[in-house]
Protein backbone atom coordinates (compact mmCIF):
# COMPACT_ATOMS: atom_id res chain seq x y z
CA UNK A 1 0.00 0.00 0.00
CA UNK A 2 2.99 2.17 0.41
CA UNK A 3 3.96 2.45 -2.85
CA UNK A 4 0.30 4.52 -3.39
CA UNK A 5 1.16 6.66 -0.60
CA UNK A 6 2.62 10.13 -0.51
CA UNK A 7 3.45 13.18 1.78
CA UNK A 8 3.31 16.57 0.03
CA UNK A 9 4.99 19.15 2.54
CA UNK A 10 4.79 22.76 2.04
CA UNK A 11 3.42 25.38 3.69
CA UNK A 12 -0.34 24.59 3.44
CA UNK A 13 -3.18 27.20 2.31
CA UNK A 14 -6.32 26.18 1.73
CA UNK A 15 -10.33 27.37 2.61
CA UNK A 16 -12.61 26.00 4.36
CA UNK A 17 -15.47 28.66 3.72
CA UNK A 18 -15.70 32.43 1.94
CA UNK A 19 -13.15 35.00 3.78
CA UNK A 20 -15.64 37.72 2.19
CA UNK A 21 -18.21 36.60 4.60
CA UNK A 22 -16.03 34.26 7.48
CA UNK A 23 -12.82 36.07 7.24
CA UNK A 24 -9.62 34.66 8.75
CA UNK A 25 -12.00 31.78 10.49
CA UNK A 26 -12.19 30.33 6.72
CA UNK A 27 -8.40 29.90 6.09
CA UNK A 28 -6.51 26.90 6.87
CA UNK A 29 -2.80 27.62 6.84
CA UNK A 30 0.30 26.01 7.83
CA UNK A 31 3.17 27.74 7.82
CA UNK A 32 5.18 23.78 7.96
CA UNK A 33 2.37 21.75 6.67
CA UNK A 34 2.12 18.52 5.47
CA UNK A 35 -0.81 16.57 3.09
CA UNK A 36 -0.59 12.53 3.09
CA UNK A 37 -2.17 10.82 -0.23
CA UNK A 38 -3.57 7.41 -0.40
CA UNK A 39 -4.46 5.98 -3.50
CA UNK A 40 -5.58 9.43 -5.09
CA UNK A 41 -7.54 10.50 -1.78
CA UNK A 42 -6.01 13.23 0.80
CA UNK A 43 -5.64 11.31 4.32
CA UNK A 44 -4.69 13.28 6.25
CA UNK A 45 -3.59 16.91 6.71
CA UNK A 46 -1.47 18.44 9.22
CA UNK A 47 1.82 19.78 11.09
CA UNK A 48 4.94 18.41 8.77
CA UNK A 49 6.20 16.32 11.89
CA UNK A 50 2.72 14.84 12.82
CA UNK A 51 2.22 13.44 9.28
CA UNK A 52 5.69 12.18 8.41
CA UNK A 53 5.77 10.70 11.48
CA UNK A 54 2.41 8.60 10.94
CA UNK A 55 3.32 8.10 7.16
CA UNK A 56 3.26 4.18 6.06
CA UNK A 57 6.79 2.64 5.30
CA UNK A 58 8.33 3.81 1.83
CA UNK A 59 5.85 6.36 0.92
CA UNK A 60 7.26 8.78 -1.41
CA UNK A 61 8.12 12.26 0.42
CA UNK A 62 7.95 15.80 -1.81
CA UNK A 63 9.63 17.94 -0.27
CA UNK A 64 7.98 22.00 -0.99
CA UNK A 65 8.49 23.19 2.15
CA UNK A 66 8.89 27.29 1.69
CA UNK A 67 6.36 26.80 -1.14
CA UNK A 68 2.71 27.06 -0.92
CA UNK A 69 0.58 24.27 -1.17
CA UNK A 70 -3.09 24.72 -2.42
CA UNK A 71 -6.30 23.12 -4.03
CA UNK A 72 -5.50 22.67 -7.35
CA UNK A 73 -7.33 25.66 -9.39
CA UNK A 74 -10.68 25.14 -10.90
CA UNK A 75 -11.62 27.17 -14.22
CA UNK A 76 -15.39 27.06 -14.44
CA UNK A 77 -15.56 28.44 -18.53
CA UNK A 78 -13.29 27.16 -21.10
CA UNK A 79 -13.29 26.18 -25.03
CA UNK A 80 -10.74 23.87 -25.91
CA UNK A 81 -11.19 23.81 -29.70
CA UNK A 82 -9.83 27.87 -29.34
CA UNK A 83 -6.35 26.90 -28.61
CA UNK A 84 -4.91 27.99 -32.05
CA UNK A 85 -7.11 31.26 -32.05
CA UNK A 86 -6.38 32.54 -28.74
CA UNK A 87 -4.79 36.13 -29.06
CA UNK A 88 -6.44 36.53 -32.53
CA UNK A 89 -6.72 40.30 -33.44
CA UNK A 90 -9.21 42.95 -33.68
CA UNK A 91 -13.18 42.19 -33.33
CA UNK A 92 -16.29 41.67 -30.86
CA UNK A 93 -17.74 38.91 -30.34
CA UNK A 94 -19.85 37.84 -33.43
CA UNK A 95 -17.44 38.82 -35.46
CA UNK A 96 -14.69 37.02 -33.76
CA UNK A 97 -16.94 33.42 -33.42
CA UNK A 98 -17.35 34.14 -37.71
CA UNK A 99 -13.82 35.11 -38.46
CA UNK A 100 -11.57 33.09 -36.28
CA UNK A 101 -13.47 30.10 -33.98
CA UNK A 102 -15.83 28.85 -36.18
CA UNK A 103 -13.04 28.81 -38.99
CA UNK A 104 -10.89 26.34 -36.35
CA UNK A 105 -13.76 24.42 -35.35
CA UNK A 106 -14.14 23.07 -39.00
CA UNK A 107 -10.91 21.02 -38.13
CA UNK A 108 -12.47 18.88 -35.80
CA UNK A 109 -13.98 16.75 -37.83
CA UNK A 110 -10.65 14.90 -38.04
CA UNK A 111 -10.50 13.02 -34.66
CA UNK A 112 -6.60 12.84 -34.88
CA UNK A 113 -6.74 16.81 -34.88
CA UNK A 114 -8.92 16.14 -31.48
CA UNK A 115 -6.97 13.74 -30.04
CA UNK A 116 -3.58 16.20 -30.85
CA UNK A 117 -5.40 19.63 -29.69
CA UNK A 118 -6.91 17.66 -26.14
CA UNK A 119 -3.30 17.03 -25.44
CA UNK A 120 -2.16 20.20 -25.73
CA UNK A 121 -5.16 21.60 -24.47
CA UNK A 122 -4.53 19.60 -21.03
CA UNK A 123 -0.60 19.99 -20.99
CA UNK A 124 -1.24 23.61 -20.60
CA UNK A 125 -3.92 23.50 -18.31
CA UNK A 126 -1.66 21.28 -15.81
CA UNK A 127 1.59 23.57 -16.62
CA UNK A 128 -1.23 26.45 -15.15
CA UNK A 129 -1.90 24.40 -12.09
CA UNK A 130 -5.59 24.09 -13.57
CA UNK A 131 -6.89 20.41 -12.38
CA UNK A 132 -10.72 20.75 -13.12
CA UNK A 133 -12.48 22.70 -16.25
CA UNK A 134 -15.72 23.30 -17.60
CA UNK A 135 -15.14 22.44 -21.10
CA UNK A 136 -16.44 23.42 -24.47
CA UNK A 137 -16.08 20.98 -27.15
CA UNK A 138 -16.88 21.29 -30.67
CA UNK A 139 -20.21 20.04 -32.85
CA UNK A 140 -18.45 16.78 -33.30
CA UNK A 141 -18.76 14.26 -31.25
CA UNK A 142 -15.74 13.36 -31.75
CA UNK A 143 -14.40 16.22 -30.59
CA UNK A 144 -15.72 15.04 -26.83
CA UNK A 145 -14.87 11.69 -27.14
CA UNK A 146 -11.10 12.84 -27.74
CA UNK A 147 -11.45 14.98 -24.46
CA UNK A 148 -12.84 12.72 -22.63
CA UNK A 149 -10.49 9.84 -23.41
CA UNK A 150 -7.51 11.91 -22.62
CA UNK A 151 -8.75 13.35 -19.38
CA UNK A 152 -9.57 10.14 -18.21
CA UNK A 153 -6.36 8.64 -19.01
CA UNK A 154 -4.37 11.22 -16.62
CA UNK A 155 -7.50 10.83 -14.53
CA UNK A 156 -8.48 14.11 -14.46
CA UNK A 157 -11.98 15.57 -12.96
CA UNK A 158 -13.27 17.14 -15.95
CA UNK A 159 -16.88 18.61 -16.92
CA UNK A 160 -17.19 19.08 -21.12
CA UNK A 161 -19.62 18.16 -23.77
CA UNK A 162 -20.69 18.78 -28.01
CA UNK A 163 -21.80 21.94 -28.69
CA UNK A 164 -25.13 22.51 -29.84
CA UNK A 165 -25.84 24.35 -33.28
CA UNK A 166 -27.98 24.36 -35.88
CA UNK A 167 -28.52 27.99 -37.14
CA UNK A 168 -25.99 30.88 -37.73
CA UNK A 169 -22.72 28.80 -38.74
CA UNK A 170 -20.93 27.40 -41.24
CA UNK A 171 -23.29 24.26 -42.26
CA UNK A 172 -19.63 22.30 -41.24
CA UNK A 173 -20.62 23.17 -37.62
CA UNK A 174 -24.18 22.90 -37.86
CA UNK A 175 -26.31 19.89 -36.70
CA UNK A 176 -30.25 19.94 -36.34
CA UNK A 177 -32.51 19.99 -32.98
CA UNK A 178 -32.82 16.38 -33.18
CA UNK A 179 -29.21 14.80 -34.28
CA UNK A 180 -27.67 17.76 -31.29
CA UNK A 181 -30.27 15.44 -28.74
CA UNK A 182 -29.33 12.16 -30.05
CA UNK A 183 -25.50 12.44 -30.46
CA UNK A 184 -25.22 14.53 -26.85
CA UNK A 185 -27.22 11.68 -25.00
CA UNK A 186 -25.20 8.86 -26.68
CA UNK A 187 -22.23 11.17 -25.48
CA UNK A 188 -23.99 11.68 -22.02
CA UNK A 189 -24.90 7.68 -21.97
CA UNK A 190 -20.57 6.91 -22.92
CA UNK A 191 -19.07 9.55 -20.38
CA UNK A 192 -21.25 11.12 -17.81
CA UNK A 193 -20.45 10.02 -14.59
CA UNK A 194 -17.38 7.67 -15.68
CA UNK A 195 -14.79 8.04 -12.66
CA UNK A 196 -14.01 11.66 -12.32
CA UNK A 197 -15.66 12.69 -15.61
CA UNK A 198 -18.97 14.75 -15.91
CA UNK A 199 -21.05 15.76 -18.80
CA UNK A 200 -22.27 19.15 -19.55
CA UNK A 201 -25.55 19.88 -22.05
CA UNK A 202 -24.16 22.84 -24.45
CA UNK A 203 -26.28 24.76 -26.84
CA UNK A 204 -23.69 27.36 -27.87
CA UNK A 205 -25.92 30.17 -27.65
CA UNK A 206 -29.10 32.03 -27.97
CA UNK A 207 -27.72 32.83 -31.79
CA UNK A 208 -26.71 29.78 -32.88
CA UNK A 209 -29.89 27.53 -31.70
CA UNK A 210 -33.49 27.58 -32.65
CA UNK A 211 -35.89 27.41 -29.92
CA UNK A 212 -36.26 23.26 -30.61
CA UNK A 213 -32.80 23.03 -30.12
CA UNK A 214 -33.19 24.74 -26.63
CA UNK A 215 -36.31 22.86 -26.08
CA UNK A 216 -33.97 19.48 -26.69
CA UNK A 217 -31.14 20.61 -24.58
CA UNK A 218 -33.92 21.43 -21.50
CA UNK A 219 -35.59 17.69 -22.75
CA UNK A 220 -31.71 16.09 -22.05
CA UNK A 221 -31.33 18.26 -18.32
CA UNK A 222 -34.66 16.94 -17.44
CA UNK A 223 -34.11 13.19 -18.65
CA UNK A 224 -30.38 13.87 -16.66
CA UNK A 225 -30.35 15.57 -13.73
CA UNK A 226 -26.62 15.00 -12.76
CA UNK A 227 -25.60 16.55 -16.02
CA UNK A 228 -24.45 20.28 -16.05
CA UNK A 229 -25.42 23.29 -18.53
CA UNK A 230 -23.32 25.38 -20.22
CA UNK A 231 -23.73 28.12 -22.25
CA UNK A 232 -23.34 32.05 -23.16
CA UNK A 233 -25.06 34.84 -21.86
CA UNK A 234 -25.23 38.30 -22.30
CA UNK A 235 -22.02 38.97 -22.95
CA UNK A 236 -21.84 41.46 -25.95
CA UNK A 237 -24.77 44.24 -26.86
CA UNK A 238 -25.01 43.24 -30.40
CA UNK A 239 -25.43 39.79 -29.28
CA UNK A 240 -28.65 40.73 -27.21
CA UNK A 241 -29.88 42.86 -29.55
CA UNK A 242 -29.88 39.76 -32.13
CA UNK A 243 -30.90 37.60 -29.24
CA UNK A 244 -34.24 39.91 -28.83
CA UNK A 245 -34.89 39.99 -32.66
CA UNK A 246 -34.32 35.86 -32.47
CA UNK A 247 -37.06 35.30 -29.78
CA UNK A 248 -39.56 38.29 -30.12
CA UNK A 249 -41.29 36.49 -27.67
CA UNK A 250 -38.92 36.32 -24.64
CA UNK A 251 -39.13 38.80 -22.23
CA UNK A 252 -35.32 38.81 -21.55
CA UNK A 253 -31.86 36.59 -22.86
CA UNK A 254 -32.45 34.84 -19.69
CA UNK A 255 -36.20 34.16 -20.78
CA UNK A 256 -34.81 32.79 -24.04
CA UNK A 257 -32.94 29.70 -21.96
CA UNK A 258 -35.69 29.53 -18.94
CA UNK A 259 -38.99 28.70 -21.26
CA UNK A 260 -36.30 25.81 -22.72
CA UNK A 261 -35.96 24.41 -19.19
CA UNK A 262 -32.14 25.34 -19.23
CA UNK A 263 -31.87 27.30 -15.58
CA UNK A 264 -31.22 25.46 -12.10
CA UNK A 265 -28.12 24.97 -9.76
CA UNK A 266 -26.00 22.81 -12.37
CA UNK A 267 -26.21 25.84 -15.31
CA UNK A 268 -23.24 27.71 -15.82
CA UNK A 269 -23.92 31.21 -17.92
CA UNK A 270 -21.04 32.62 -19.46
CA UNK A 271 -19.91 36.16 -18.36
CA UNK A 272 -23.74 37.67 -17.35
CA UNK A 273 -22.56 41.52 -17.97
CA UNK A 274 -25.17 43.05 -19.12
CA UNK A 275 -28.02 41.69 -16.89
CA UNK A 276 -31.60 43.06 -16.65
CA UNK A 277 -32.74 43.26 -12.81
CA UNK A 278 -35.33 40.23 -13.67
CA UNK A 279 -32.80 38.74 -15.20
CA UNK A 280 -30.64 38.72 -11.89
CA UNK A 281 -33.59 37.94 -9.79
CA UNK A 282 -34.09 34.65 -12.13
CA UNK A 283 -30.82 33.32 -11.59
CA UNK A 284 -30.57 33.90 -7.84
CA UNK A 285 -33.93 32.15 -7.43
CA UNK A 286 -32.31 29.20 -9.71
CA UNK A 287 -29.48 29.44 -8.04
CA UNK A 288 -27.93 29.45 -11.64
CA UNK A 289 -23.76 30.50 -11.85
CA UNK A 290 -22.64 33.51 -13.37
CA UNK A 291 -19.12 32.50 -15.12
CA UNK A 292 -17.08 36.00 -14.68
CA UNK A 293 -14.30 35.67 -17.69
CA UNK A 294 -12.11 39.00 -17.18
CA UNK A 295 -9.81 38.64 -19.72
CA UNK A 296 -12.33 37.70 -22.69
CA UNK A 297 -14.43 40.42 -21.23
CA UNK A 298 -11.68 42.94 -21.56
CA UNK A 299 -10.48 41.32 -25.13
CA UNK A 300 -13.35 41.53 -26.96
CA UNK A 301 -14.66 44.89 -25.67
CA UNK A 302 -17.27 42.82 -23.85
CA UNK A 303 -17.96 45.30 -20.72
CA UNK A 304 -16.91 45.13 -16.91
CA UNK A 305 -18.81 41.97 -14.85
CA UNK A 306 -20.77 43.91 -11.66
CA UNK A 307 -19.95 41.02 -9.30
CA UNK A 308 -21.14 42.99 -6.13
CA UNK A 309 -24.76 43.30 -7.76
CA UNK A 310 -24.67 39.99 -8.46
CA UNK A 311 -23.74 38.62 -4.48
CA UNK A 312 -25.67 41.04 -3.08
CA UNK A 313 -28.75 39.53 -5.25
CA UNK A 314 -27.66 35.92 -3.90
CA UNK A 315 -26.41 34.37 -7.52
CA UNK A 316 -23.75 32.14 -7.48
CA UNK A 317 -20.56 33.08 -8.99
CA UNK A 318 -17.24 31.31 -10.40
CA UNK A 319 -14.55 32.38 -12.10
CA UNK A 320 -13.26 31.42 -15.76
CA UNK A 321 -10.30 31.96 -18.38
CA UNK A 322 -12.64 31.79 -21.35
CA UNK A 323 -9.65 30.62 -23.23
CA UNK A 324 -9.57 31.61 -26.41
CA UNK A 325 -11.61 34.77 -26.26
CA UNK A 326 -10.02 34.79 -23.02
CA UNK A 327 -5.79 35.86 -23.38
CA UNK A 328 -4.55 33.26 -20.41
CA UNK A 329 -4.75 29.72 -19.82
CA UNK A 330 -3.41 30.78 -16.02
CA UNK A 331 -6.20 31.00 -13.26
CA UNK A 332 -3.51 33.70 -11.74
CA UNK A 333 -3.22 35.87 -14.92
CA UNK A 334 -7.47 35.45 -15.04
CA UNK A 335 -7.17 36.78 -11.29
CA UNK A 336 -5.57 39.33 -12.24
CA UNK A 337 -7.44 40.86 -14.71
CA UNK A 338 -10.88 40.00 -12.42
CA UNK A 339 -9.04 42.47 -9.85
CA UNK A 340 -8.61 45.32 -12.52
CA UNK A 341 -12.30 44.86 -13.93
CA UNK A 342 -13.57 45.15 -10.11
CA UNK A 343 -11.08 48.30 -9.24
CA UNK A 344 -12.51 49.64 -12.31
CA UNK A 345 -16.40 49.05 -10.74
CA UNK A 346 -15.14 50.50 -7.79
CA UNK A 347 -15.04 46.75 -5.84
CA UNK A 348 -12.62 45.69 -3.62
CA UNK A 349 -11.57 41.77 -3.96
CA UNK A 350 -9.04 40.77 -1.94
CA UNK A 351 -6.25 38.53 -2.63
CA UNK A 352 -7.81 35.50 -0.30
CA UNK A 353 -11.23 36.39 -1.82
CA UNK A 354 -9.48 35.29 -5.07
CA UNK A 355 -7.57 32.25 -4.38
CA UNK A 356 -10.66 30.78 -2.31
CA UNK A 357 -12.85 31.97 -5.88
CA UNK A 358 -9.83 29.69 -7.52
CA UNK A 359 -11.00 27.04 -5.45
CA UNK A 360 -13.49 26.22 -3.21
CA UNK A 361 -15.74 29.14 -4.40
CA UNK A 362 -15.63 27.43 -7.75
CA UNK A 363 -15.95 23.66 -6.31
CA UNK A 364 -19.20 24.99 -4.70
CA UNK A 365 -20.75 27.05 -8.03
CA UNK A 366 -19.95 23.84 -9.99
CA UNK A 367 -21.70 21.34 -6.86
CA UNK A 368 -18.24 19.59 -6.49
CA UNK A 369 -17.61 20.87 -3.15
CA UNK A 370 -17.33 17.64 -1.70
CA UNK A 371 -14.79 15.90 -3.66
CA UNK A 372 -12.10 19.37 -4.36
CA UNK A 373 -11.62 22.40 -3.77
CA UNK A 374 -10.21 22.17 -0.32
CA UNK A 375 -7.08 20.28 0.97
CA UNK A 376 -9.27 17.70 3.83
CA UNK A 377 -9.32 14.46 4.75
CA UNK A 378 -11.28 12.30 2.12
CA UNK A 379 -11.46 15.05 -0.93
CA UNK A 380 -9.47 14.41 -3.72
CA UNK A 381 -5.79 15.09 -3.96
CA UNK A 382 -5.65 17.34 -6.95
CA UNK A 383 -3.18 20.15 -5.16
CA UNK A 384 -0.63 23.07 -6.69
CA UNK A 385 2.67 24.12 -5.44
CA UNK A 386 3.31 27.83 -5.76
CA UNK A 387 6.30 29.86 -6.11
CA UNK A 388 5.77 33.08 -5.07
CA UNK A 389 9.72 34.19 -5.85
CA UNK A 390 9.47 32.19 -9.24
CA UNK A 391 11.07 34.92 -11.30
CA UNK A 392 13.55 38.04 -10.20
CA UNK A 393 11.12 40.64 -10.30
CA UNK A 394 8.75 38.32 -8.01
CA UNK A 395 11.37 37.61 -5.83
CA UNK A 396 12.37 41.04 -5.78
CA UNK A 397 8.62 42.00 -4.50
CA UNK A 398 8.66 39.26 -1.24
CA UNK A 399 12.05 40.99 -0.12
CA UNK A 400 9.24 43.59 1.43
CA UNK A 401 6.49 40.80 2.22
CA UNK A 402 7.66 40.24 5.46
CA UNK A 403 6.20 37.06 6.02
CA UNK A 404 2.54 38.30 4.90
CA UNK A 405 0.26 35.67 3.60
CA UNK A 406 -2.30 38.33 2.15
CA UNK A 407 0.79 40.33 0.46
CA UNK A 408 2.45 36.88 -0.97
CA UNK A 409 -1.21 35.53 -2.47
CA UNK A 410 -1.59 38.99 -4.02
CA UNK A 411 1.71 39.17 -5.26
CA UNK A 412 1.08 35.97 -7.20
CA UNK A 413 -2.09 37.15 -8.32
CA UNK A 414 -1.06 40.46 -9.86
CA UNK A 415 2.92 39.13 -10.80
CA UNK A 416 2.41 34.83 -11.41
CA UNK A 417 1.63 32.89 -14.09
CA UNK A 418 2.22 29.38 -15.20
CA UNK A 419 6.24 30.25 -14.31
CA UNK A 420 4.89 30.48 -10.44
CA UNK A 421 3.06 26.73 -10.52
CA UNK A 422 6.21 24.33 -9.50
CA UNK A 423 4.48 21.24 -9.56
CA UNK A 424 0.78 20.33 -10.19
CA UNK A 425 -0.99 16.89 -8.44
CA UNK A 426 -3.49 15.23 -10.18
CA UNK A 427 -4.84 12.26 -7.73
CA UNK A 428 -1.98 12.84 -5.46
CA UNK A 429 0.58 12.42 -8.39
CA UNK A 430 3.05 14.79 -9.77
CA UNK A 431 1.36 15.30 -13.39
CA UNK A 432 3.67 18.66 -14.66
CA UNK A 433 7.04 17.43 -16.57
Amino acid sequence: MSANSRVIRGRIVSFTDDPATAGLSGRHYLDDGAVLVRDGLIEAVGEARDILAGAPKGATIDDHSGLLVAPGFIDAHIHYPQTQVIGSYGAQLLDWLHNYTFVEEQKFADPGHCARIAEFFLDELIRCGTTTAMVYCTVHPQSVDAFFAASERRGARMIAGKTMMDRDAPEALRDTAQRGYDESKALIERWGGRKRLDYAVTPRFAVTSTQAQLEAAGALAREFPAAYVQTHLDENHAEIELVARLFPAARSYLDVYDRAGLLGPRSVFGHCIHLKEAEVTAMAATRSVAAFCPTSNLFLGSGLFDQARLVRTGVRVALATDVGGGTSYSMLRTAAEGYKVLQINRQSWPAAEAFYQMTLGNARALSLDDRIGSIEAGKEADLVVLDSRATPAMAHRMETAKGDLDAELFALITMGDDRAVRQTYVEGQPAKF
